[in-house]
């Protein structure tokens, strides 16, 4: 299979091009023939003119690329190497949803091939690969697994918005269904990761690997959260006691904040799932996730109180709330937790603004019926910097203060304005 890819007699498709395929389409587009699917025809015409809906690649990078974008399936029947690179996300019951992977193994199953190789890079609970995912590509194929085709895993590790550790720089897990395909897949993917690639024993292995990732930030993330309440009722700043801890050589520099996203604040369910359904209750990994979940409440009940101390009605106060994304300096709002602030405010009757120079207003309002502001507008009781976006940690006091009504509250989730805010009453985790 190497060799066929690398002389260019068999191709590669990606399925799934956004935040996690597009790049590695590209990438592996670069060195040998590939297909780029989704089920997006929109999506693809943006792709066939070089813009990334995702706004995480430039033009340039669509450049010297052997590349063909589709959106229609008929035209993954010429591919050899399919890698699976589609979103995992929970529904509303916090439980895996694997539909988009399940639907993206009925594709390739229809067009699958004796030979042919397949490889997920989406998230997953240990087993899924092979317990959900294989059977339906058996079934829609006609094949079986390992005697017609092979199938690896080899876990994402795009972290959007981050111009530094990009895919060619990150070490790939990689595994496979037996020892050949373990070595093919491995080898197809160090023409282009340059970085390296540890090979994993087996598939659950590579899946456990990545899952474990996520879930460690979560709950170190979810203990930084718990001290910070802590530390509020004791009236010190958490940020000045991990500054002081963090002298330590062997302290861990996690720090307070909403997570979300479409990997902390999701991948644990997968685990957790997959543990409930072996007979274990995850203890410390449900409690963290609790924590997390909770903190749009607490940093919204914790405003409210600071404006009622203020002897201010709170049915008719005004709260401006900087950031809309799950991350700084990205588009993306897949599973922000900003929308738990703006849902607990509302419980209380605010008034409440939300600015983003980075999320699409359209997409916020379909995704969460949040209708955007263009901007600010009048004076607020409190302004929440949600999002440490670069075009909100440029601005000064006296920008904040242009906003605020008398006796304004500042509150600061990320603590990057801490020992700035000398007039507003200031507060973060």
């Amino acid at each position: 299979m190497y060799e066929s890819i690398i002389k260019k007699e068999k191709k590669i498709s990606v399925i799934g091009l956004g935040y996690v395929g597009l790049p590695i389409a590209l990438e592996f587009a670069r060195k040998v023939k590939v297909v780029g699917f989704d089920i997006k025809p929109e999506r693809i015409e943006m792709m066939k003119n070089k813009i990334d809906p995702s706004n995480e690649l430039s033009p340039e990078e669509f450049e010297g690329c052997d590349i063909l974008f589709t959106s229609n399936p008929e035209d993954l029947r010429n591919c050899h190497f399919h890698i699976v690179a589609v979103p995992t996300p929970i529904d509303e019951h916090k439980l895996p949803d694997l539909t988009p992977v399940i639907k993206a193994s009925e594709t390739v199953g229809k067009i699958l091939k004796k030979g042919d190789y397949v490889v997920y890079e989406s998230t997953v609970y240990p087993g899924c690969t092979e317990e959900d995912c294989v059977p339906v590509l058996e079934k829609f194929s006609g094949l079986k697994y390992i005697e017609d085709f092979k199938v690896g895993f080899s876990p994402e590790r795009i972290n959007p918005g981050d111009k530094v550790h990009t895919l060619p720089n990150i070490i790939k897990v990689t595994s496979g269904c037996d020892h050949e395909s373990a070595e093919n897949i491995a080898k197809v993917y160090e023409l282009i990761i340059k970085a390296g690639v540890h090979r994993a024993s087996s598939i659950k292995v590579a899946e456990a690997a990545k899952i474990i990732e996520n879930t460690q930030r979560d709950v170190n993330i979810a203990l930084m959260n718990e001290l910070s309440m802590i530390f509020d009722i004791m009236g010190i700043n958490t940020f000045e006691v991990l500054e002081a801890a963090g002298t330590k050589w062997n302290f861990l520099k996690f720090i307070p904040g909403l997570v979300g996203g479409h990997c902390i604040g999701v991948d644990p369910y997968y685990l957790l799932h997959k543990a409930k359904e072996l007979g274990y209750h995850a203890k410390m990994i449900g409690s963290g996730r609790a924590i997390n979940d909770g903190m749009g409440a607490h940093v919204a009940q914790k405003v409210v109180k600071l404006i009622i101390s203020k002897g201010k009605e709170i049915t008719t106060s005004r709260v401006l709330i900087m950031g809309m994304t799950f991350k700084e300096n990205v588009t993306d709002i897949r599973n922000s937790r900003v929308i738990d602030i703006i849902e607990e405010l509302k419980k209380y009757n605010v008034k409440v603004d939300v600015v983003d120079p980075y999320a699409n207003k359209h997409e916020v309002l379909e995704e969460y019926g949040v209708e955007m502001a263009d901007a600010p507008s009048g004076k607020y009781d409190a302004i929440i910097v949600a999002v440490s976006h670069d075009k909100f940690t440029d601005l000064t006091e006296d920008n904040f203060k242009e906003l605020s009504a008398p006796n304004g509250i500042f509150a600061d989730i990320k603590g990057i304005f801490r020992n700035k805010i000398k007039d507003l009453t200031y507060w973060s985790l």
